[in-house]
């Protein structure tokens, strides 16, 4: 199965590429939602409402991968951390977390920004756990280099290597950075899986594919090869059962989406002690809510 990605604006003129849920794959494993920011080059200078101001998740895990650029994240249990290349913020939302990004350094330097925030739902029995974040970087994140292909394991495991990312539920996410005719094996082992061009063109069972395609694999498929210097994300997982989700909140619940909506919309989530200030309200234009998925 092959997924486009559509662009959608998140305000402020940043737009990003959006492949998951689309409407042929909701989820791949326990992935549902799956963003392509950029690439985009960011003035000096640039005004704030660039930003993504304080929003609020439910039920899930934000996963924050870059490869340019940088983002500042605070949030309502207290984190203030910047994110940059080969780093990951992994923010468990839980119970529930609000959240700000903020692009501090771009608008004093200027550069490109570049990179993919990835939703994980949580298994049922953990929708509701504690808030949290942690950030890594260095030797949580494994790499290796072989035969043309640099990778890093940014969460679960993967080509022999463990990620310290805690995850809830059997899921692998890898980035691999692949020079022009290197080949990498597609990690088995897990019920669902997919891979993500994010720049270049490679080829999967004789067939071709470039930037801004997700394939979402069969079992055979075992291996991909660069057609060109390629940047290319590989996740998957085990399936977690059906979830709803409405705006930035996911649940197995619909009245748990119900109760998260009236919480926002009535300011009883707590906004980031360091970013108080603004916040982003629901949108009067989204789609029916509560749909199922999964």
């Amino acid at each position: 199965m092959i997924i486009d990605g559509r662009r959608r604006s998140l305000g402020g003129g940043l737009e990003v590429g959006r492949i998951l849920p689309a409407a042929s794959r909701r989820m791949v494993g326990p992935f549902v939602f799956f963003d392509h920011m950029g690439p985009v080059d960011i003035a000096a200078g640039v005004d704030r409402s660039l930003d993504v101001r304080p929003h609020p998740h439910i039920g899930l895990s934000t996963v924050t991968y870059l490869f340019s650029g940088e983002i500042t994240h605070r949030d309502s249990v207290g984190s203030t951390q910047v994110v940059r290349p080969e780093e990951v913020n992994w923010m468990t939302a839980g119970s529930g977390i609000t959240h700000s990004e903020r692009f501090e350094t771009l608008r004093a330097e200027g550069g490109r920004f570049h990179g993919i925030q990835a939703w994980v739902a949580l298994p049922v029995e953990d929708e509701e756990t504690a808030p949290s974040f942690v950030h890594h970087d260095g030797a949580d994140l494994p790499q290796w280099s072989n035969a043309g292909v640099h990778g890093q394991v940014i969460a679960g495991s993967a080509y022999g290597l463990t990620a310290a990312t805690r995850t809830h539920s059997p899921l692998f996410y890898v980035h691999l950075a692949m020079e022009a005719g290197a080949r990498a094996e597609i990690p088995s082992g897990y019920s669902e899986r997919a891979l993500y061009v994010a720049d270049g063109e490679v080829e999967v069972d004789g067939l071709r594919f470039g930037t801004g395609k997700m394939l979402v694999l069969d079992h055979p498929a075992s291996a991909l090869q660069a057609i060109r210097s390629s940047t290319v994300m590989v996740l998957g997982g085990e399936p977690i059962g059906r979830r709803y989700v409405y705006w930035n909140f996911v649940s197995s619940s619909r009245d748990r989406l119900a109760q998260a909506v009236a919480e926002w919309r009535s300011g009883r989530m707590k906004l980031p002690d360091a970013d108080d200030e603004e916040f982003i309200p629901i949108p009067d234009d989204l789609p029916s809510p509560y749909s199922a998925i999964g």
